[in-house]
């Protein structure tokens, strides 16, 4: 058994037809996955129950795996605005079982993660979930982008928290990861 310290993140990808969530485990320097998933909500009748079971979800996934943290998703910025209302409401229900269970909450732009994951704030999904599997290292990917969406939140605060803290490894760019990291080289 391992004597270096343990953190766990919650990370939640917020949307009111699929949320997506994911759990990473950090323990000295190493990132590991816990469980990533995605909750489907486009069944459910009326906006109030789906955020009732966004609620009832996360507060599970907190009551379950006791994270540090919650790192989640902001919404952006759309042309829809019924669309946007509808995506804050996710999020701040979301926010409200976290809080409920007093987990600190943190909050990052969609381009902030895709930045801190890939290196290009105007990633694509596919191109955050393959770099998330390659962090994680794990091989099968999920049915849904929404999970490793949830997934790359957590692992942006990680970041962003190792970087603020000092702890860790700091790098400059793709070489000085690739550099220090010769084993993640596919």
């Amino acid at each position: 058994m391992s004597t270096l310290p343990e953190r766990i993140i919650l990370g939640i990808d917020p949307g009111t037809n699929i949320m997506g969530y994911g759990l990473i485990r950090i323990q000295g320097s190493t990132m590991t996955v816990v469980t990533l998933g995605v909750l489907h909500l486009q069944k459910l009748d009326g906006h109030a129950l789906k955020l009732k079971r966004i609620f009832e979800k996360t507060l599970a996934l907190i009551d379950e795996y006791h994270p540090d943290d919650l790192a989640i998703e902001a919404p952006f910025f759309g042309k829809n605005v019924q669309s946007m209302l509808k995506l804050g409401r996710a999020q701040g229900v979301a926010m409200a079982a976290g809080l409920y269970r007093t987990i600190p909450i943190f909050e990052y732009s969609p381009k902030k993660i895709k930045q801190s994951i890939t290196g290009n704030g105007n990633a694509s999904k596919e191109q955050v979930s393959a770099m998330v599997q390659t962090l994680l290292n794990f091989k099968e990917a999920p049915e849904y982008l929404d999970a490793t969406d949830a997934l790359a939140a957590a692992i942006c605060h990680y970041f962003q928290n190792r970087k603020e803290t000092g702890k860790g490894p700091s790098h400059t760019g793709w070489k000085s990861f690739l550099a220090s990291n010769p084993d993640r080289i596919v």
